[in-house]
């Protein structure tokens, strides 16, 4: 049985400690998003600064790895951003 991810506009979401993958592993490339701050509201944690990066999935060439790397304040931003960023990389 394949296991269900959560999804995000269609594409499959993998969190991992601080570090999130946005995409599909088999599509020419995925968005990485990791949590480098965080921020205490209540007894909650929210992630503050974090950094996304375009990663293509192609292993043949390490030093074409990283398609865009910048970094956004707060998670919704992070993940819309790497939407936008990732959906543009898919195109070409």
């Amino acid at each position: 049985m394949a296991e269900e991810f959560l999804q995000y506009q269609n594409k499959p979401l993998v969190r991992c400690g601080d570090v999130i993958y946005y995409g599909d592993m088999n599509d020419k490339c995925v968005a990485k998003l990791t949590i480098k701050s965080k921020v205490k509201v209540g007894d909650m944690d929210f992630a503050d600064r974090v950094f996304i990066q375009i990663l293509s999935t192609d292993f043949s060439d390490p030093k074409k790895l990283v398609i865009q790397k910048g970094e956004q304040t707060g998670l919704f931003s992070a993940i819309d951003t790497a939407y936008v960023w990732l959906k543009k990389a898919l195109k070409t």
